[in-house]
């Protein structure tokens, strides 16, 4: 299990810097291939986040093809090997790098709640 250290304070989202510490760790070597990451309940007690903060981390690092699920085993390294240019499962990486959606409008709910429309 990889070290890390959060900082609530900072402007960077806590699933980020999650996503970030594991993803230098694992292409580091210091994670070896197939190694089984603690699960996301666990992980989520241990750093005193929620549980959906850590499974965003996890979609990212799988995302970046660092990380497999396996249905009963966690997840697990996939190699700490260089992110592939471009697949399937890289969109999501490309598509955020790019800064897509370009336009947002925020509205308001008849309760005066924002709603923001991403376009």
């Amino acid at each position: 299990m990889p070290s890390i250290t959060l900082d609530k304070a900072s402007d960077v989202p806590l699933h980020r810097q999650i996503h970030s510490q594991i993803a230098q760790e694992i292409r580091a070597g210091s994670v070896p291939a197939g190694a089984r990451l603690p699960s996301s309940r666990v992980l989520a007690r241990l750093l005193g986040v929620s549980r959906n903060t850590v499974l965003a981390a996890f979609d990212d690092l799988a995302a970046d093809d660092l990380l497999r699920g396996e249905r009963g085993a966690g997840m697990r390294v996939q190699n700490g090997a260089a992110v592939p240019e471009v697949t399937w499962f890289g969109l999501k990486r490309v598509i955020r790098t790019s800064g897509y959606p370009a336009k947002v409008v925020e509205l308001s709910d008849p309760d005066g709640n924002p709603l923001y429309l991403n376009y």
